[in-house]
């Protein structure tokens, strides 16, 4: 690694703002602005720009998602889009102050972060969730679109300019934090029209293509849950009985795995359809821990590199191309994963039940917290985009995997042995062929997503490679 040397006056620093005493952000400063002199583009801070910086407020009243409305955290923000799972949305009040909603086009920023390589996520409200509520770590832009496009701006936000720029954020005890000063000193450099434009229509398809595959797959499966359309879906009781020879063929002494809620369920599910387990029509293989000291983060990640996939970084049923962590090639080739198009993933342990198909995009390793499934040939007509709708079905995939999970030392985990057992409906082939092809124009979608993305993300990172 280059060692970079640069002097700088004591009076530099008792003039900065903050007396800022780390020497990243002395080198970080001067990068951009011997950048700026170059004149290569046109340059303005975050200050002329914006028409309003705002951050959120701290709400500690949460109501149900039939009365509120979504409250957006820092969990919540990633690249180009929200986290949409409802499983991990809080909801407030609607009669929260309309200061801390969003409405379409606003740009939200996670503020505050444990580490700085993780601060600075971007993400843009659409009309799906325009007058969600924001919380105090995230940072809401309304930019002046006289000056510049939003969508131009989120792309950039999410680029190697930016994230070199997290360094101008300040080290807490426990956190890092963007003050909105710090934040109006971002500089943003604007490319000539041609470029400008075209990055701000693949944008803008970007939005439109994630707002479609999502509401195509929540549609896929509401029509498999109406088909299996269990009785006892939302039955919950404190109190119930079994016997010991149950308690013997399940195998597991945990009184939550008897639920009514949980086993009649499956008993429904077994009498109204026939069904299959799940190993007996895939391939079942979990992921691998490639150490810490192999990981790489995105401003220095190489084109060569893969993305290191966490239970965290599986977001709205799809890999996130930009998580916290990268590892080589050569670390690639040592665990010997392969993923295809169409595998499922699906998180077993700490989070768990979390579901995505790898597209042909997709370049990437998963960690030991997720198994990777393979449809087998089968004579159920059970194709993969079917069964993650199955698997993504509280129903039929999330409840059935938290009645055969266990809590390890620290964390929930899922045996791949106890998620082989998971029952899978087998449905007339016209309701499976619907939903399948639902699924894969879904994916389709994403895929083109993420092959946008990554080229927004190239011609913008290509300029800040030429002089980094």
């Amino acid at each position: 690694m280059a060692v970079k040397i640069l002097h700088i006056n004591s009076s530099n620093i008792q003039n900065e703002q903050h007396q800022r005493f780390d020497a990243k952000y002395y080198v970080i400063d001067d990068f951009f602005t011997s950048l700026s002199k170059k004149r290569k583009f046109a340059v303005a801070t975050l200050a002329d720009l914006k028409e309003q910086i705002v951050s959120g407020s701290y709400i500690d009243t949460y109501t149900t998602k039939e009365q509120g409305i979504p409250y957006l955290r820092v969990g919540d923000i990633k690249p180009f889009s929200f986290d949409e799972n409802e499983d991990d949305f809080v909801y407030v009040s609607p009669d929260v102050d309309k200061k801390i909603k969003i409405r379409e086009n606003d740009i939200l920023v996670a503020r505050t972060q444990a580490t700085i390589d993780k601060l600075g996520t971007a993400s843009i409200a659409d009309v799906h969730n325009s007058n969600w509520a924001t919380s105090q770590h995230t940072t809401r832009i309304r930019v002046n679109e006289n000056k510049i496009s939003p969508f131009y701006l989120l792309a950039y936000l999410n680029s190697k300019f930016f994230k070199a720029q997290t360094a101008l954020a300040s080290h807490g005890s426990t956190r890092v934090e963007f003050t909105h000063s710090q934040l109006s000193k971002i500089r943003v450099f604007i490319p000539k029209t041609e470029l400008y434009d075209d990055i701000i229509c693949k944008v803008k398809i970007i939005i439109e293509n994630n707002r479609t595959a999502n509401s195509l797959i929540a549609e896929a499966k509401g029509i498999f849950k109406k088909t299996i359309s269990l009785n006892n879906a939302n039955t919950k009781q404190s109190y119930f009985q079994t016997d010991l020879q149950e308690l013997k063929e399940f195998d597991i002494w945990n009184a939550t795995c008897y639920l009514p809620f949980f086993a009649d369920n499956e008993k429904e599910l077994k009498t109204k359809f026939e069904t299959v387990e799940l190993g007996k029509i895939t391939d079942i293989k979990k992921g691998d821990e490639v150490g810490s000291s192999n990981y790489d983060i995105y401003l220095n990640n190489q084109t060569t590199d893969y993305a290191f996939i966490r239970t965290s970084d599986i977001v709205n049923h799809e890999i996130d191309l930009f998580p916290d962590y990268f590892i080589s090639q050569d670390i690639y080739k040592t665990v010997n994963q392969e993923l295809q198009k169409g595998d499922i993933l699906f998180t077993k342990d700490g989070k768990i039940g979390q579901t995505a198909i790898v597209t042909e995009v997709d370049k990437a390793v998963i960690a030991s917290g997720i198994a990777r499934i393979r449809t087998k040939k089968n004579n159920y007509n059970i194709t993969s985009e079917f069964l993650f709708i199955v698997l993504s079905s509280k129903e039929t995939g999330y409840n059935p995997a938290i009645r055969r999970t266990v809590i390890g030392t620290t964390i929930p985990h899922l045996r791949e042995e106890r998620l082989k057992q998971i029952a899978i409906p087998v449905l007339d082939k016209a309701i499976t062929d619907v939903i399948t092809q639902k699924v894969k124009e879904a994916f389709k979608l994403k895929a083109n997503r993420k092959l946008l993305i990554s080229n927004v993300l190239d011609e913008i990172n290509a300029e800040y490679l030429k002089y980094k």
